[in-house]
């Protein structure tokens, strides 16, 4: 395994003595209602939205432990720790089901319950040659970091343990969130940054060539919570999070989240492997790109450099999402179309469900924004989901931009979607969506569509 994944793994074994706030003190199954609250916080790793399906580490186990006791689950999603915290306080809300700090502060208001989570901050720098191995090679060397954030405290706290020397860059706006040096560091444009463990691992699924092996801070403990009055619930839990079949669960939900590769990319896929594309075609499928492109009234070559970007027209490629085919449709919106997940390998039902998604988009977005740039929305809410879109307008009108057009202006505020002060604020409704996909995105898709009108005829 890559990455800091061992580790999380073997945090599973501290489960009970969390539970039990340190006291051997064996756990006991009580009855439980039929429906239980859970509130939670939008976040890049315990609880998302993608595509219109609700993902995440934390939500997947939490609906692991329902689905085993046969029970069902509404979610609250606060906008804060602290709004969180009095949802529980207020009764409004029965767990929490996402990372709770263990220290002292959050035990005497809370009752930790299920497996623990480690994590520690690292240094993320490139992988290969010129790596170092310890933190006094930080000496001389200059690091980018978050003005005022726990990892700018983190790196001048470490400056003074080696001596000083250390060059630090403390920098502010939508470049200082850990996502974005992450990217720059892949990029060659910085050569550090320091991100907790967690972030690191889940970046490191979309770049292999960054490494994340040395830790620069201490281990900080995090689990689910309860009020300190549900002992019931915080044993129930903490019985299922022992169980073999959950452990299993959880490990392959870290997999899942931490480990995969976010995929599939068209520039690698096999030539070898794909159907073997007519001279003076564009692929295989211009046939069937023609049919449906033509009922709702599309350029087929924008339809093929969709598939392209999608899947390089591989019909057998599937996502870590679990988007599959050729137009890499999820399942569940499969499902809404009347088309079974096993039929989505068929390229001709991926063009058809896709055809009618980008209708349906085309739809959505006619009345919010203008014909020449509508078609722009319309790739985003492909790519993303219509909610992190809308999302982005509503951001775009309150922050003073032009909610109508793309580039510039909801193609900036889909970026901030990525900071917890834009994705929690009021006029969201979807939470946090990592926006340079997106916006890549569209930049890609129109790219090759323009490669697409002046080599092949309409």
């Amino acid at each position: 395994m890559r990455g800091i994944l061992p580790s999380l793994l073997l945090a599973f074994m501290l489960a009970f003595m969390l539970a039990c706030g340190g006291k051997d003190v064996a756990p006991v199954q009580h009855t439980l209602p039929d429906t239980i609250v859970v509130g939670t916080l939008y976040s890049p790793t315990g609880f998302f939205i993608l595509k219109g399906d609700t993902m995440g580490y934390d939500y997947d186990r939490i609906c692991d432990f329902a689905n085993s006791h046969g029970i069902t689950l509404k979610f609250r999603v606060a906008r804060s720790m602290p709004q969180l915290l009095d949802m529980l306080k207020t009764k409004k809300v029965d767990v929490l089901a996402c990372e709770i700090p263990v220290t002292a502060e959050y035990k005497s208001r809370v009752l930790h319950c299920g497996a623990v989570n480690e994590t520690y901050q690292v240094l993320v720098q490139h992988s290969g040659k010129g790596m170092i191995y310890d933190v006094t090679q930080l000496i001389g060397r200059e690091v980018y970091v978050e003005k005022g954030s726990k990892y700018e405290s983190r790196l001048r706290n470490l400056d003074n343990e080696v001596g000083g020397g250390i060059i630090i860059h403390a920098v502010e706006g939508e470049e200082a969130l850990p996502t974005e040096l992450i990217q720059r560091v892949s990029r060659h444009e910085i050569d550090f940054t320091i991100v907790d463990s967690d972030i690191a691992q889940m970046n490191l699924t979309y770049y292999d060539s960054i490494n994340i092996g040395l830790k620069v801070g201490f281990v900080q403990r995090s689990s689910w919570a309860v009020a300190q009055r549900d002992r019931w619930l915080a044993d129930s839990i903490n019985l299922w999070a022992a169980s073999v079949n959950a452990q299993e669960y959880s490990k392959q939900a870290l997999k899942h989240y931490f480990e995969m590769n976010r995929g599939p990319k068209p520039d690698s896929v096999k030539v070898d492997t794909l159907p073997v594309t007519p001279p003076g075609a564009i692929s295989p499928y211009d046939h069937v790109f023609k049919k449906y492109a033509q009922e709702i009234g599309w350029d087929w070559r924008l339809l093929a450099a969709i598939a392209y970007s999608e899947s390089g027209f591989d019909p057998n490629a599937t996502s870590w999402m679990g988007a599959r085919g050729l137009m890499q449709v999820m399942p569940k919106t499969a499902r809404s179309f009347g088309v079974r997940e096993e039929d989505l390998g068929n390229p001709e039902v991926s063009i058809r469900v896709a055809s009618r998604i980008l209708k349906e988009l085309d739809g959505i977005m006619r009345s919010r924004t203008g014909p020449g740039d509508r078609i722009k929305f319309v790739l985003a809410a492909y790519n993303a989901g219509s909610g992190h879109v809308t999302d982005a307008i509503a951001l775009a009108r309150k922050n003073e931009l032009n909610p109508r057009v793309w580039e510039e202006n909801v193609e900036q505020a889909m970026l901030w979607k990525m900071d917890p002060e834009y994705y929690n604020d009021s006029v969201c409704s979807n939470g946090y969506c990592r926006g340079t996909e997106p916006v890549d995105y569209v930049v890609k898709v129109l790219n090759c569509y323009e490669h697409y009108k002046k080599n092949y005829k309409k």
